[in-house]
């Protein structure tokens, strides 16, 4: 599966050579999803099945925290669809204008999970535990523009050791960051999606987040309003809702939020 950047969308936009068929241009149209970095696996996958059945169109995927994609699209940078992993990023852009309201679909919820490593040393047994002697460092993703830090950041505040716990995190770019930071040993525990934990290696899941200890993780997606290929994009995000996609997403542990044809 390819990989691009964003800086690699910028400078393939720059060559002015295109194929050229009878006299008209064979150019693609270039899609460019941003997406919440827990969504890789799955869009991975769905970027091919939909580039096999649509020639004509090429997904370009940026992954990352959904606050950092925000801010991008905020500073005015190329997008046509962001696929958030929180509803406040997305209803922050709504508010904004930048993303157009009627084209937003709640379409997946995720759970929270607390990891550690493999054999777990520190022996964590719980969220309440992660703030025991035996706990050094926390790995977290970062609350001011990582949902799944927000969301960490709501159970432990419900737990009553929010402040402990803050003492010993360390703050990641992405929840993917804490995956690794987890995998690698470099933190005693961490807080994930319970998708991210599916495809973590060298780890294991001590539990869920407690009933009722945080905000519902929603995934909404959206057309971002300065698109120069609307249709395309609204084509892409109705496939997004299809059954077919949703057997994807649920393969890789999401639950879909509604029954799609």
């Amino acid at each position: 599966m390819k990989k691009r950047t964003i800086a690699l969308v910028l400078a393939a936009a720059s060559l002015s050579g295109c194929a050229e068929k009878g006299g008209k241009s064979s150019k693609k149209t270039e899609l460019i999803v941003l997406a919440g970095a827990s969504l890789t696996e799955a869009c991975n996958e769905i970027e091919g099945v939909y580039e096999s059945r649509n020639s004509d169109t090429d997904l370009l995927f940026s992954y990352g925290g959904s606050g950092a994609l925000q801010t991008q699209i905020e500073e005015g940078s190329p997008a046509d669809v962001f696929f958030s992993a929180a509803k406040k990023q997305m209803n922050a852009l709504i508010d904004e204008e930048l993303v157009d309201k009627d084209t937003v679909n709640e379409l997946l919820e995720n759970k929270i999970v607390l990891i550690v490593p493999e054999k777990n040393p520190a022996g964590v047994k719980g969220f309440d535990d992660v703030i025991s002697d035996s706990v050094s460092v926390i790995a977290l993703g970062e609350p001011s523009s990582v949902p799944v830090g927000q969301y960490s950041e709501e159970i432990f505040d419900h737990l009553g050791i929010l402040d402990a716990v803050s003492r010993k995190a360390s703050y990641a770019s992405d929840v993917k960051q804490v995956l690794s930071w987890v995998e690698a040993g470099n933190a005693d525990c961490g807080v994930v999606y319970s998708t991210d934990a599916n495809c973590g290696e060298g780890i294991a899941v001590i539990c869920e987040a407690p009933e009722n200890s945080h905000s519902r993780v929603i995934y909404p997606a959206g057309l971002v309003s300065s698109s120069n290929h609307k249709e395309e994009a609204k084509a892409f995000l109705s496939f997004l809702e299809s059954g077919e996609c949703r057997d994807i997403f649920e393969k890789y542990g999401f639950t879909a939020l509604k029954e799609q044809g």
